[in-house]
């Protein structure tokens, strides 16, 4: 896949996990189950969650959670490859 094509389907991604209040607990399983199935997948991480750290910082720990990288992280979401 060239560099412009995928970047453009990251692009395109539908948010299809939001981190709440709860924190990223509730989340890691869903993540996990739909990087199995996805090449990518876009989370967005809510101003309940983020508290008194970064976006950056929360993704960064569910990726390490789930065995899988950020792609990108841009405002309040962030791309998850495996």
């Amino acid at each position: 896949m060239s560099d412009s094509s995928r970047a453009q389907r990251i692009h395109e991604l539908d948010v299809t996990v939001w981190v709440g209040k709860n924190g990223l607990d509730p989340v890691e399983d869903e993540l996990n189950d739909q990087l199995q199935d996805s090449d990518f997948v876009k989370a967005k991480f809510l101003r309940a969650a983020r508290g008194g750290t970064t976006t950056e910082e929360l993704a960064a720990d569910l990726a390490e959670r789930v065995n899988a990288e950020v792609v990108r992280s841009r405002g309040h979401t962030a791309v998850f490859e495996r």
